[in-house]
């Protein structure tokens, strides 16, 4: 595992942020981190920095213990904060090769890793703007370069495609691809739940400072539900038609949907047959079949009850 946290805890006066956070995050993989907001997402981000110090438990990368002042450790990691992280009276060049300095870059080798970071984020044309003059979009992977300029093996984005256009936030998706692609491990919080499906190798979702759910999405949809859903698409009166499916045998629910009816049911091989059979002597005729499973909000909101942005 590259990051280890066991029984980790942190309080904030009467506010427990951390109760004995447990998890384990396997090297080389996209991470997704989800809860609500004051879950304690950003305070074991905070404590992975060194930026907070934690009450109790321990926290290992890559093997090591986590201090405040473990460089080596520190070296190992980049973050890309939601807050944009960049100075609007300097260029994309001055903005990234600031924070290569803070990163113990010197001379030829800073030259070469900013000039590298301004191509993987596209914006090696305008390098010389200042970041004010920049899109929403552009700073966005401006703040995504400043924060992978020295090539870490760690990468914390936070949020990266708040509030951007749907190129850019397209262009930022497939920069994570590439960057695990490379071999980097990738811990990402999102607000967008087709974003953490698209990406992540592995979600947890944390509430009340504690892992609640893990797992591959196929995993945490089976948590909410061991029955399956089938949408069928009709040409007719959808109302009607699930009413006269509600009374088959392992059918646990009918309802009318869109242009269709969505067939929750216990999973035996014989009811789609029947249902088929159904509707077709009902004299409906059938456009599309297709088999449905919980979305990850589905899954968010059977856990917590709660909706990511409260």
């Amino acid at each position: 595992m590259i990051i280890e946290s066991r029984g980790l805890t942190k309080s904030y006066k009467e506010v427990k942020a951390l109760q004995g956070l447990e998890l384990s995050i396997q090297k080389g993989i996209i991470y997704g981190l989800l809860g609500p907001n004051g879950a304690g997402k950003s305070t074991f981000i905070n404590i992975v920095a060194g930026l907070v110090k934690a009450d109790g438990g321990t926290l290992e990368i890559a093997g090591k213990p986590v201090i405040t002042s473990n460089k080596a450790v520190k070296g190992m990691m980049g973050f890309v904060p939601q807050d944009l992280a960049i100075y609007e009276d300097l260029t994309a060049y001055e903005n990234i090769a600031f924070f290569a300095s803070l990163y113990g870059l010197r001379g030829s080798e800073k030259k070469e890793k900013v000039e590298k970071a301004l191509e993987f984020v596209a914006l090696a044309d305008r390098k010389k703007d200042l970041a004010k003059n920049y899109s929403g979009g552009m700073k966005r992977r401006l703040n995504l370069a400043c924060g992978i300029c020295h090539e870490p093996e760690i990468i914390f984005l936070d949020e990266p495609t708040v509030g951007i256009d749907p190129q850019s936030r397209n262009h930022i998706m497939e920069s994570i691809k590439e960057l695990n692609r490379m071999g980097k491990t990738v811990i990402y919080t999102t607000h967008y739940m087709e974003e953490a499906e698209e990406l992540c190798d592995q979600i947890g979702i944390i509430d009340h400072g504690k892992i609640i759910a893990e797992g591959k999405l196929r995993d945490l949809q089976k948590i909410i539900s061991e029955n399956e859903l089938i949408y069928i698409e009709i040409d007719g009166d959808a109302s009607s038609a699930a009413e006269t499916l509600a009374d088959i045998k392992d059918v646990l629910s009918a309802s009318a949907e869109e242009e269709g009816i969505l067939v929750t049911h216990n999973g035996e091989e014989h009811v789609l047959g029947n249902v088929v059979n159904k509707l077709t002597v009902s004299g409906l005729e059938i456009r599309k079949i297709e088999s449905r499973m919980p979305n990850l909000e589905d899954v968010f909101l059977s856990m917590t009850g709660r909706t990511l942005r409260d």
